[in-house]
């Protein structure tokens, strides 16, 4: 028997690292993560290992720490003035300049969960790779508990959220979610006060399904209104029904069991492999489609169908819209809360201010999430941080060349020596 070489054994030592950790994460609470995860760390030769998981605001990254341990930075780090927060938002790995400490971001398939921190001696090449699977394994591990362990959602909130926003919130899929072909991501504020909109992206059989949804109202019957109307767009999804079929089966629950409650809303399909966009639209802003950094004025403009509740479209579904995409377009879905917010002198943020900083953030090689996140900070502003209504932005890109820009960034090893704040 040969003996192996030394690439060879350390991928097999990370191979059993980190096969033990998934072993004894298995029966793992959420305060017991921190402490297997170090102790992996450790077997790595990471030092220091610590995980931050981002807030739902993406404001600030907040320490998870195990039973009886004292968090060292209580507040954690500001996701805009941080190397952990540049780690985050970039989505690659940083190294401030005078130590080794090193920052690894945490992610779910493309979906942002947060950052893990460890002591890489000398940045070795060999402890940055096992530092980044483990990070990644971190974040599976976060997410599959998040839904039952109360710790992880703590970690996650500022504040008390109020009972629709904890509704909604129970619904909605991850906010980032993407293949080789195309890409969706959300972002969606007053994140504890959201009212009655809802957004929801999914993948099946090549096909992106998108549904943006804007309930009548900002109290628990509006978030009771979207949460029905998400249950009525999956279940038919699911099923195999059509968009005609879809928007009928939400017209129809709302005006059987939530009567006088409408919603606007706009249903769409983007086929991943011939990018053909198919969308009804019903009563909602008409969604933008962004091509070569601009937008193109009315390409997605048609006629006002009513609002679902009505009971119009359930004897007579609409005919669906359709256009041929071009490879790197942007659809941007979003509710009035955005365009219409207004600032204390009383001027709209408008769909002009709204296309424009979407595109000056992916230009400068923002993400699809930190471009939305982004987008959100500058609505606040505008507003004073006081929303006076929900405000939801849906953005779709079809990249059918491969990945595209920003999950090869995110896959870029290293960041280059940054100096620590």
């Amino acid at each position: 028997m040969t003996a192996r070489e030394p690439g060879a054994a350390a991928a097999h030592e990370l191979g059993a690292v980190l096969a033990r950790v998934l072993e004894k994460s298995h029966g793992a609470s959420a305060a017991e993560l921190p402490a297997l995860i170090a102790g992996a760390g450790d077997r790595l030769g990471l030092a220091g290992t610590r995980l931050y998981l981002a807030d739902v605001q993406q404001l600030r990254l907040a320490p998870l720490a195990g039973p009886g341990r004292a968090d060292e930075e209580p507040g954690g780090f500001d996701v805009d003035r941080s190397l952990a927060g540049l780690a985050y938002r970039t989505q690659r790995v940083q190294r401030a300049r005078d130590e080794d400490t090193v920052w690894f971001p945490m992610v779910d398939g493309i979906e942002r969960i947060g950052v893990m921190r460890a002591v890489v001696p000398g940045a070795d090449g060999a402890r940055l790779e096992a530092g980044r699977a483990l990070a990644s394994l971190a974040a599976l591990l976060v997410v599959s508990k998040s839904s039952h362990h109360d710790a992880l959602v703590r970690r996650e909130r500022s504040r008390p959220m109020t009972l629709q926003a904890e509704l909604l919130w129970a619904f909605l899929p991850p906010r980032t979610i993407g293949t080789g072909r195309a890409t969706s991501s959300a972002a969606l504020e007053p994140a504890y006060d959201i009212g009655g909109d809802a957004f929801d992206h999914s993948f099946a059989d090549g096909v992106l399904h998108l549904a943006l949804l804007d309930a009548m109202g900002h109290d628990l019957a509006s978030g009771g209104a979207s949460a029905a109307g998400l249950a009525a767009y999956r279940s038919t999804r699911l099923s195999g029904g059509t968009l005609p079929d879809v928007v009928a089966t939400i017209d129809r629950t709302l005006v059987r069991w939530i009567p006088e409650r409408l919603m606007t809303a706009v249903i769409a399909e983007l086929d991943t492999l011939h990018g053909d966009f198919t969308w009804i639209n019903c009563g909602h802003p008409a969604p933008l489609l962004i091509r070569d950094g601009r937008v193109l004025q009315g390409a997605l403009e048609r006629p006002a169908l009513l609002p679902l509740g009505f009971g119009f479209h359930t004897p007579e579904p609409p005919v669906p819209q359709h256009v041929r995409l071009q490879p790197g377009d942007r659809v941007l879905i979003y509710s009035d809360g955005v365009t219409e917010a207004r600032s204390p002198d009383g001027a709209f943020f408008g769909e002009q201010r709204l296309a424009d900083t979407v595109i000056r953030a992916t230009a400068s090689g923002d993400t699809a999430p930190e471009a939305l996140r982004r987008l959100i900070q500058h609505l606040l502003t505008h507003q004073e941080q006081r929303l006076r209504d929900d405000a939801t932005i849906l953005m779709a890109e079809w990249h059918p060349a491969g990945r595209s820009a920003h999950e090869g960034e995110r896959r870029t090893p290293g960041g280059g020596d940054l100096p620590q704040e």
